[in-house]
Parts: structure tokens; sequence; C-alpha cells
């Protein structure tokens, strides 16, 4: 039988390790986060996006989609504040919200290519 007899052996570790448990609102962010790349076309956007700013056209181009469908995954992007914009003239051009998102992408394929 895999059950402990005690409900908690080691004490220290357990109040570290809750300790190291973010708030649920934290959780509940970041949660959101991984759901919104954990959709492929949404990850070769952002993977696409760590080199360089680029525009929903060249978006579609990179990503094999239509503009329609690139801007639809760009706005749940914007809206977790994963991406963000900024126009010039009649052009928006889109780039990664911050380096914590480019380290976050960057870190998940070097753990994947391992």
């Amino acid at each position: 039988m895999d059950q402990c007899q005690e409900k908690v052996l080691h004490h220290a570790q357990v109040a570290r390790a809750i300790k190291n448990i973010p708030d649920s609102e934290t959780l509940l962010s970041l949660a959101d986060i991984f759901k919104a790349l954990s959709d492929p076309s949404r990850l070769k956007i952002v993977s696409a996006l760590a080199a360089c700013e680029l525009c929903v056209c060249d978006l579609a181009a990179v990503s094999g989609s239509s503009e329609s469908a690139v801007s639809h995954q760009l706005r749940i992007l914007r809206n977790l504040k994963i991406v963000r914009y900024r126009r010039e003239g009649k052009i928006v051009f889109y780039r990664l919200d911050d380096d914590h998102v480019k380290s976050l992408i960057s870190q998940s394929i070097e753990h994947v290519q391992e």
C-alpha cells in the first residue's frame, strides 16, 4: 500500500513549498498565459515575434495563416499582455511585451530540445 501513515512527514519542506506557491490571482493569470501558449498557432506567432517585430501581414506569411486568424490570435495574446503593438501610420507592428516573455519562450524551447 502506497499511503502515508502520517499526514505530514516533512514539516519544514511542506512549509517551504507552501510559501513558494503564488496567490490564487497570480496562479490564475499564470494558467491563462500557459493556456494561451499551448496553442501551436499562437506559439508560432510568439516565436516569430521573439526574433523581431512584425505586422499582421508579415505574421500571416510567417505563420501560414490568414490575416483574420492572426488578428484573432493577437487579440488573445494582447489581452494577456504577451504581445503589444505600436502604430506607424496605417500599419500596426507587434512585438513581445517584454523580455520575460522572450525568456519564457527561449527556455521552453531549450527544455524540449534537450
